[in-house]
């Protein structure tokens, strides 16, 4: 578990980042609903998949972490195997969105950071794909490089081995 005095964000004490085995239906519905009103369908499709079981972030090396706060579930970022790579040493980060009261406060840096840690010593390579610009700054904030040319992938993090 990791919490916003932990990572470092003296500001972040009331958020919790955990690793979830289990999507919580009504806490991610309210994260689907304000996403979609922003005009984003990856929480949607995370939830649908999530239930479906088309992606359960079960695979070695996966993993689903949720950031919570006292108001419930603020944020979600998830980590796969890159299905795009064609090889199971290479990650994918997945699904990131933080609730609109808790950007640019450091829950995206404590999402970011907990599927960082979790790659660690499983996979050579983080890949991800974004065309959302504060996004893409979140992730090289965090050591991601940008990318050119590769239609699945606009960032990519070599991991230490």
């Amino acid at each position: 578990m990791t919490t916003g005095r932990d990572a470092g964000l003296a500001g972040r004490p009331d958020v919790t980042v955990q690793r979830l085995d289990e999507l919580p239906a009504t806490e991610a519905m309210v994260l689907t609903t304000e996403s979609e009103e922003a005009g984003h369908g990856f929480v949607r499709r995370l939830v649908d998949e999530w239930r479906s079981g088309a992606n359960r972030f079960d695979r070695p090396g996966e993993a689903l972490f949720g950031a919570w706060s006292r108001s419930g579930l603020v944020g979600v970022c998830g980590l796969n195997v890159d299905p795009y790579a064609g090889t199971d040493d290479v990650g994918r980060v997945r699904h990131l969105y933080v609730a609109l009261a808790h950007r640019r406060l450091g829950t995206g840096q404590l999402l970011v950071g907990a599927v960082i840690d979790a790659a660690q010593g499983r996979f050579r390579r983080l890949r991800l794909r974004t065309s959302n610009p504060a996004a893409a700054q979140l992730y090289e904030r965090a050591g991601f490089r940008r990318i050119d040319g590769e239609a699945d992938c606009t960032h990519v993090m070599e991991m230490r081995r």
